[in-house]
């Protein structure tokens, strides 16, 4: 079509329709930095949402000379697919009827103000070609900060175990600490409780079962999923730990959480700690 007929058709001048056709180029072009400025933030955060990159970015467009809102944001996004979508996830990684002693909730009404304070212990599948294999998360509930873990192919007790050492390995200072579960066996056994006595640790428990009590430990898990595609299939247990190793490295370091005012975990825990 001749821009004759364009003009004529549309009722359009000529210098009109040149000054729209730069300002789509430009537009176009806009939206083109954009893209490329969040593929290169998502490689290494690949499912993270439009409010953190709105706020992980905002150098990045200030540096393009780039004035980029949240709802720009959210519609460039959008245009091209690139909006993160959360999955539902369900498995049963907790038995709870056993002969074990249960514990009392500690931390229902607490106020948790600094790092070591409380952590929160929780258990979560991943997927192999094999069948599932088990993350055994703690995660310090005022930083955020996962500060222990464990991947393995069994819902024993040994996976929760390694991780708890680690965490204990690289605390400082634990004196006023609980650790907080669910009821399931691998928490409530003899030698987990020990472990945590001979530390000086409170422990404190789920008591209805219930997700809600353990929010923050369910919260971790999604993420993790949700966001660093531990919710694939993975080849085999070595492929799943080292992707569980990197998908904890980039939660604790890089992702910008809106809880901590747009800090990572680890800023706020070692600030803090």
């Amino acid at each position: 079509m001749s821009l004759n007929t364009i003009t004529d058709r549309f009722g359009l001048k000529r210098d009109a329709y040149y000054k729209y056709k730069r300002r789509e180029e430009k537009r176009l072009q806009k939206e083109q930095q954009v893209i490329e400025i969040v593929k290169q933030r998502r490689k290494s955060l690949p499912r993270e949402g439009v409010r953190k990159l709105k706020k992980s970015l905002h150098d990045d467009f200030i540096k393009a000379k780039l004035k980029v809102g949240r709802d720009t944001l959210f519609h460039v996004l959008r245009q091209h697919n690139m909006l993160t979508l959360r999955k539902r996830y369900s498995a049963r990684t907790t038995n709870s009827y056993h002969r074990f002693y249960k514990y009392n909730n500690l931390i229902k009404d607490m106020e948790v103000t600094e790092p070591n304070q409380v952590w929160v212990s929780d258990i979560t599948y991943i997927r192999t070609v094999k069948g599932f294999c088990y993350l055994a998360l703690i995660t310090d509930m005022h930083s955020r900060k996962i500060v222990g873990h464990d991947l393995s192919n069994s819902l024993e007790l040994n996976g929760c175990v390694r991780a708890l050492n680690k965490a204990l390995y690289q605390a400082k200072d634990i004196k006023q600490l609980i650790h907080h579960s669910d009821r399931g066996i691998q928490y409530c056994s003899n030698v987990y409780t020990q472990i945590l006595k001979r530390n000086n640790i409170s422990i404190s428990m789920t008591e209805e079962n219930h997700c809600y009590e353990n929010a923050m430990a369910e919260r971790v898990n999604g993420i993790l999923k949700d966001e660093f595609y531990l919710d694939q299939t993975f080849d085999s247990l070595q492929h799943a730990k080292r992707a569980t190793k990197n998908a904890i490295n980039l939660y604790n370091e890089i992702r910008l959480h809106l809880s901590l005012d747009y800090k990572t975990p680890n800023m706020v825990y070692l600030k803090t700690a």
